[in-house]
Protein backbone atom coordinates (compact mmCIF):
# COMPACT_ATOMS: atom_id res chain seq x y z
CA UNK A 1 0.00 0.00 0.00
CA UNK A 2 1.55 3.46 -1.11
CA UNK A 3 2.72 6.00 1.50
CA UNK A 4 3.55 9.91 1.86
CA UNK A 5 6.50 9.18 3.79
CA UNK A 6 9.80 11.18 2.55
CA UNK A 7 13.08 12.21 3.46
CA UNK A 8 13.49 15.83 3.62
CA UNK A 9 15.48 17.37 6.20
CA UNK A 10 17.78 20.81 4.88
CA UNK A 11 19.95 20.42 8.33
CA UNK A 12 20.69 16.60 7.57
CA UNK A 13 21.56 18.02 3.65
CA UNK A 14 24.16 20.26 4.78
CA UNK A 15 25.91 18.30 7.57
CA UNK A 16 26.46 15.68 4.29
CA UNK A 17 28.14 18.46 2.60
CA UNK A 18 30.07 19.94 5.82
CA UNK A 19 31.05 15.91 6.59
CA UNK A 20 32.77 16.32 3.22
CA UNK A 21 33.93 20.01 2.88
CA UNK A 22 34.68 19.93 6.75
CA UNK A 23 33.34 21.61 9.59
CA UNK A 24 34.53 25.42 9.15
CA UNK A 25 33.14 25.23 5.32
CA UNK A 26 31.02 27.76 4.55
CA UNK A 27 28.46 26.53 1.87
CA UNK A 28 28.08 29.45 -0.49
CA UNK A 29 24.53 30.98 -0.99
CA UNK A 30 23.75 29.14 2.38
CA UNK A 31 23.07 30.64 5.52
CA UNK A 32 22.44 29.68 9.08
CA UNK A 33 21.38 30.30 12.59
CA UNK A 34 20.64 28.66 15.36
CA UNK A 35 18.61 29.52 18.54
CA UNK A 36 18.10 27.39 22.01
CA UNK A 37 14.89 27.91 24.02
CA UNK A 38 15.58 26.47 27.76
CA UNK A 39 18.52 24.56 27.01
CA UNK A 40 16.53 21.77 26.01
CA UNK A 41 14.75 22.93 22.29
CA UNK A 42 17.59 23.75 19.48
CA UNK A 43 16.35 25.74 16.61
CA UNK A 44 18.10 25.87 13.24
CA UNK A 45 17.28 27.86 10.24
CA UNK A 46 18.58 27.25 7.18
CA UNK A 47 18.02 29.60 4.76
CA UNK A 48 18.98 28.64 0.84
CA UNK A 49 19.89 32.44 -0.99
CA UNK A 50 20.60 31.23 -4.55
CA UNK A 51 21.60 28.49 -7.18
CA UNK A 52 24.62 28.26 -6.35
CA UNK A 53 23.12 27.02 -2.51
CA UNK A 54 20.65 25.03 -4.01
CA UNK A 55 23.10 22.87 -5.90
CA UNK A 56 25.07 22.58 -2.67
CA UNK A 57 22.27 21.51 -0.92
CA UNK A 58 19.92 20.08 -3.39
CA UNK A 59 16.75 22.10 -2.25
CA UNK A 60 14.80 25.11 -3.23
CA UNK A 61 15.74 28.14 -2.29
CA UNK A 62 13.67 29.01 0.90
CA UNK A 63 13.46 28.90 4.77
CA UNK A 64 14.06 25.74 6.15
CA UNK A 65 13.56 25.87 10.05
CA UNK A 66 14.30 22.44 12.37
CA UNK A 67 13.32 22.09 15.64
CA UNK A 68 15.20 19.44 18.16
CA UNK A 69 13.10 18.12 21.01
CA UNK A 70 13.87 15.98 23.58
CA UNK A 71 13.97 12.39 23.25
CA UNK A 72 11.36 11.62 25.46
CA UNK A 73 9.51 14.85 26.60
CA UNK A 74 6.31 12.86 26.36
CA UNK A 75 4.26 13.19 29.29
CA UNK A 76 6.11 16.31 29.97
CA UNK A 77 3.99 18.99 30.17
CA UNK A 78 6.23 21.67 30.66
CA UNK A 79 8.48 20.64 27.29
CA UNK A 80 4.79 19.87 25.46
CA UNK A 81 3.43 23.75 26.27
CA UNK A 82 7.05 24.97 25.19
CA UNK A 83 7.42 23.18 22.18
CA UNK A 84 3.78 24.83 21.13
CA UNK A 85 4.66 27.70 21.33
CA UNK A 86 7.93 27.74 19.66
CA UNK A 87 6.24 25.72 16.63
CA UNK A 88 3.65 28.65 16.69
CA UNK A 89 5.92 31.51 16.86
CA UNK A 90 8.43 29.70 13.74
CA UNK A 91 5.08 29.43 11.83
CA UNK A 92 4.31 32.29 12.44
CA UNK A 93 7.36 34.21 10.78
CA UNK A 94 7.01 32.11 7.67
CA UNK A 95 3.54 33.36 7.20
CA UNK A 96 3.25 37.05 8.04
CA UNK A 97 3.81 37.80 4.87
CA UNK A 98 0.79 36.02 3.30
CA UNK A 99 -1.73 36.26 5.41
CA UNK A 100 -2.31 39.88 6.28
CA UNK A 101 -5.91 40.48 7.78
CA UNK A 102 -7.88 38.15 9.87
CA UNK A 103 -10.21 36.83 7.38
CA UNK A 104 -7.42 35.71 4.82
CA UNK A 105 -7.93 31.99 5.20
CA UNK A 106 -6.14 28.79 5.39
CA UNK A 107 -6.24 25.24 4.21
CA UNK A 108 -4.28 22.38 6.14
CA UNK A 109 -3.76 19.21 4.48
CA UNK A 110 -2.58 16.15 6.59
CA UNK A 111 -0.92 14.26 4.01
CA UNK A 112 -0.23 10.24 4.48
CA UNK A 113 -1.56 6.99 5.18
CA UNK A 114 -4.08 7.15 8.39
CA UNK A 115 -3.85 2.95 8.34
CA UNK A 116 -0.20 2.87 8.58
CA UNK A 117 0.78 4.39 12.30
CA UNK A 118 3.75 6.26 11.26
CA UNK A 119 2.14 7.72 8.23
CA UNK A 120 -0.64 8.87 9.96
CA UNK A 121 1.23 12.43 11.13
CA UNK A 122 -0.59 14.32 8.45
CA UNK A 123 -4.25 12.99 9.24
CA UNK A 124 -3.70 13.38 12.82
CA UNK A 125 -3.06 16.52 12.86
CA UNK A 126 -5.87 17.50 11.13
CA UNK A 127 -7.69 16.05 14.07
CA UNK A 128 -6.69 18.11 16.28
CA UNK A 129 -7.09 21.22 14.33
CA UNK A 130 -8.82 23.99 15.36
CA UNK A 131 -11.01 23.85 12.09
CA UNK A 132 -13.40 27.45 11.45
CA UNK A 133 -14.45 28.33 8.39
CA UNK A 134 -17.55 27.02 8.37
CA UNK A 135 -18.05 29.06 12.07
CA UNK A 136 -16.86 32.29 10.68
CA UNK A 137 -19.53 31.71 7.55
CA UNK A 138 -22.67 30.03 9.34
CA UNK A 139 -22.14 31.15 13.13
CA UNK A 140 -19.32 34.41 13.12
CA UNK A 141 -21.70 36.31 16.36
CA UNK A 142 -20.37 32.30 18.48
CA UNK A 143 -16.84 32.91 17.60
CA UNK A 144 -14.42 35.07 19.17
CA UNK A 145 -12.42 38.02 17.33
CA UNK A 146 -9.01 36.93 15.82
CA UNK A 147 -10.57 33.78 14.91
CA UNK A 148 -9.44 33.03 11.23
CA UNK A 149 -10.95 30.94 8.67
CA UNK A 150 -9.38 27.33 8.47
CA UNK A 151 -10.44 24.62 6.58
CA UNK A 152 -8.66 20.98 6.88
CA UNK A 153 -8.95 17.50 5.18
CA UNK A 154 -6.81 14.35 4.95
CA UNK A 155 -6.95 13.58 1.21
CA UNK A 156 -5.09 9.86 2.13
CA UNK A 157 -2.54 8.61 -0.30
CA UNK A 158 -3.32 7.25 -4.09
CA UNK A 159 -3.36 3.02 -3.01
CA UNK A 160 -6.38 3.98 -0.87
CA UNK A 161 -8.18 6.66 -3.05
CA UNK A 162 -6.74 5.89 -6.55
CA UNK A 163 -6.61 9.45 -6.93
CA UNK A 164 -3.08 11.44 -6.85
CA UNK A 165 -3.37 13.64 -3.73
CA UNK A 166 -1.98 16.65 -5.76
CA UNK A 167 -5.43 16.32 -7.82
CA UNK A 168 -7.32 16.13 -4.80
CA UNK A 169 -5.87 19.70 -3.38
CA UNK A 170 -5.49 21.81 -6.53
CA UNK A 171 -9.17 21.34 -6.93
CA UNK A 172 -9.81 22.21 -3.21
CA UNK A 173 -7.61 25.02 -3.48
CA UNK A 174 -9.25 25.84 -7.35
CA UNK A 175 -13.03 25.94 -4.88
CA UNK A 176 -12.02 27.40 -1.46
CA UNK A 177 -9.46 29.96 -3.15
CA UNK A 178 -7.37 29.68 0.58
CA UNK A 179 -4.51 32.14 0.50
CA UNK A 180 -2.10 30.17 2.30
CA UNK A 181 -2.08 26.29 2.23
CA UNK A 182 -0.17 24.13 5.03
CA UNK A 183 1.04 20.63 4.32
CA UNK A 184 1.97 18.65 7.10
CA UNK A 185 3.95 15.01 6.82
CA UNK A 186 5.68 12.17 8.01
CA UNK A 187 9.26 11.81 6.95
CA UNK A 188 11.75 9.36 6.21
CA UNK A 189 15.67 10.42 8.20
CA UNK A 190 18.71 9.77 7.32
CA UNK A 191 19.85 9.83 10.80
CA UNK A 192 18.54 7.46 13.84
CA UNK A 193 19.06 9.67 16.59
CA UNK A 194 16.81 12.21 14.48
CA UNK A 195 13.68 9.91 14.57
CA UNK A 196 10.62 11.39 15.93
CA UNK A 197 12.92 14.12 17.67
CA UNK A 198 12.60 17.13 14.41
CA UNK A 199 9.97 19.19 13.23
CA UNK A 200 10.89 20.42 9.62
CA UNK A 201 8.72 23.88 8.23
CA UNK A 202 9.50 25.30 5.29
CA UNK A 203 7.98 27.49 2.64
CA UNK A 204 9.46 25.60 -0.27
CA UNK A 205 6.27 23.47 -0.62
CA UNK A 206 6.31 19.20 -0.55
CA UNK A 207 6.71 16.33 -2.64
CA UNK A 208 4.97 13.38 -0.59
CA UNK A 209 6.57 10.18 -1.10
CA UNK A 210 10.24 11.19 -2.88
CA UNK A 211 11.85 9.72 0.50
CA UNK A 212 10.80 6.29 -0.12
CA UNK A 213 11.41 6.22 -4.01
CA UNK A 214 7.63 6.96 -4.24
CA UNK A 215 7.46 10.60 -5.53
CA UNK A 216 3.70 11.98 -6.26
CA UNK A 217 3.03 15.19 -7.38
CA UNK A 218 4.47 18.07 -5.77
CA UNK A 219 2.68 20.32 -3.55
CA UNK A 220 3.66 23.61 -4.29
CA UNK A 221 3.19 27.02 -4.94
CA UNK A 222 4.22 26.26 -8.53
CA UNK A 223 1.15 23.88 -9.20
CA UNK A 224 -1.27 25.57 -6.79
CA UNK A 225 -0.80 28.80 -7.23
CA UNK A 226 -0.60 29.99 -3.63
CA UNK A 227 2.42 29.62 -1.06
CA UNK A 228 2.69 26.56 0.63
CA UNK A 229 4.15 26.26 4.18
CA UNK A 230 5.04 22.30 4.59
CA UNK A 231 5.53 20.69 7.90
CA UNK A 232 7.28 17.09 8.87
CA UNK A 233 8.67 15.36 11.86
CA UNK A 234 11.13 12.20 10.65
CA UNK A 235 8.55 9.29 11.93
CA UNK A 236 10.66 5.96 10.31
CA UNK A 237 14.55 5.25 9.16
CA UNK A 238 15.15 2.94 6.54
CA UNK A 239 17.77 -0.09 7.12
CA UNK A 240 20.32 1.02 5.13
CA UNK A 241 20.54 4.09 7.59
CA UNK A 242 20.60 2.18 10.58
CA UNK A 243 23.59 0.21 9.28
CA UNK A 244 25.46 3.28 8.30
CA UNK A 245 24.56 4.65 11.48
CA UNK A 246 25.95 1.14 13.84
CA UNK A 247 29.20 1.39 11.67
CA UNK A 248 29.62 4.59 12.67
CA UNK A 249 29.44 4.30 16.40
CA UNK A 250 31.67 1.04 15.58
CA UNK A 251 34.56 2.62 14.02
CA UNK A 252 34.38 4.71 17.14
CA UNK A 253 34.36 2.83 19.22
CA UNK A 254 37.42 0.77 17.33
CA UNK A 255 39.23 4.24 17.37
CA UNK A 256 39.09 4.16 21.41
CA UNK A 257 40.40 0.57 21.49
CA UNK A 258 43.44 1.98 19.56
CA UNK A 259 42.62 -0.47 16.38
CA UNK A 260 42.35 1.88 14.17
CA UNK A 261 45.83 0.97 11.98
CA UNK A 262 43.16 -2.21 10.56
CA UNK A 263 42.54 -2.01 6.72
CA UNK A 264 38.86 -2.22 7.25
CA UNK A 265 38.71 0.10 10.05
CA UNK A 266 40.33 2.91 7.66
CA UNK A 267 38.11 1.73 4.36
CA UNK A 268 34.98 2.13 6.14
CA UNK A 269 36.45 5.79 7.71
CA UNK A 270 37.55 7.25 4.73
CA UNK A 271 34.09 6.50 3.12
CA UNK A 272 32.40 9.71 2.56
CA UNK A 273 28.25 9.68 4.19
CA UNK A 274 26.76 9.61 0.59
CA UNK A 275 29.37 6.82 -0.56
CA UNK A 276 29.03 5.02 2.45
CA UNK A 277 24.71 5.03 2.16
CA UNK A 278 24.40 3.84 -1.29
CA UNK A 279 27.48 1.10 -1.00
CA UNK A 280 25.25 -0.24 2.30
CA UNK A 281 22.20 0.01 0.14
CA UNK A 282 23.20 -1.71 -2.49
CA UNK A 283 24.71 -4.63 -0.58
CA UNK A 284 21.56 -5.16 1.97
CA UNK A 285 18.52 -4.45 -0.98
CA UNK A 286 18.86 -7.95 -3.02
CA UNK A 287 18.39 -9.80 0.49
CA UNK A 288 16.05 -7.81 2.74
CA UNK A 289 14.37 -5.01 0.57
CA UNK A 290 14.12 -1.81 1.80
CA UNK A 291 13.09 -2.05 4.70
CA UNK A 292 11.40 0.90 6.97
CA UNK A 293 12.03 1.15 10.43
CA UNK A 294 9.85 2.46 13.11
CA UNK A 295 10.30 2.77 17.19
CA UNK A 296 7.94 0.66 18.90
CA UNK A 297 6.47 3.19 20.74
CA UNK A 298 5.49 4.64 17.55
CA UNK A 299 1.14 5.08 18.66
CA UNK A 300 2.18 7.17 21.44
CA UNK A 301 4.97 9.08 19.58
CA UNK A 302 2.91 10.03 16.71
CA UNK A 303 -0.09 11.23 19.01
CA UNK A 304 1.75 13.43 20.88
CA UNK A 305 3.58 15.08 18.50
CA UNK A 306 0.63 15.14 16.30
CA UNK A 307 -1.01 17.75 19.34
CA UNK A 308 2.54 19.63 19.13
CA UNK A 309 2.25 20.59 15.39
CA UNK A 310 -1.77 20.91 15.41
CA UNK A 311 -1.52 23.51 18.61
CA UNK A 312 1.15 25.57 17.31
CA UNK A 313 -0.94 25.90 14.01
CA UNK A 314 -4.19 26.88 16.30
CA UNK A 315 -1.82 29.39 18.38
CA UNK A 316 0.05 30.85 15.08
CA UNK A 317 -2.98 31.03 13.21
CA UNK A 318 -5.87 32.69 15.65
CA UNK A 319 -5.07 35.94 16.96
CA UNK A 320 -5.41 35.68 21.29
CA UNK A 321 -5.64 32.07 20.91
CA UNK A 322 -4.32 30.07 23.88
CA UNK A 323 -3.56 25.94 25.04
CA UNK A 324 -6.27 26.83 27.70
CA UNK A 325 -8.56 28.10 24.43
CA UNK A 326 -8.48 25.39 22.37
CA UNK A 327 -10.34 22.86 24.04
CA UNK A 328 -13.34 25.04 23.09
CA UNK A 329 -13.48 24.75 19.82
CA UNK A 330 -11.46 21.27 18.81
Amino acid sequence: MANSIRCDLAVEAREMVTEIQGEDYVIPGVSVDTESVHSYIHITRVHVESEEGQKQLGKAPGHYITIEMPARFYGQQKIYEEMCKVCARELTELTKSHLKTENDSVLVIGLGNWNITADALGPRVIHSLMITRHLKEYMPEEIDEGIRPVSGISPGVLGLTGIETGEIVRGLVEKLKPNLVIAIDALCSRKVERVNTTIQFSDTGITPGAGVGNKRQAIDESTLGVPVIAIGVPTVVDAATIAGDSIDWVLKRLGEQMQSQRPLYQFLKDLEGEDKYELIRESIAPAFGNFIVAPKEVDSIIEDISRVIANGINISLHRGITLSDIDRYV
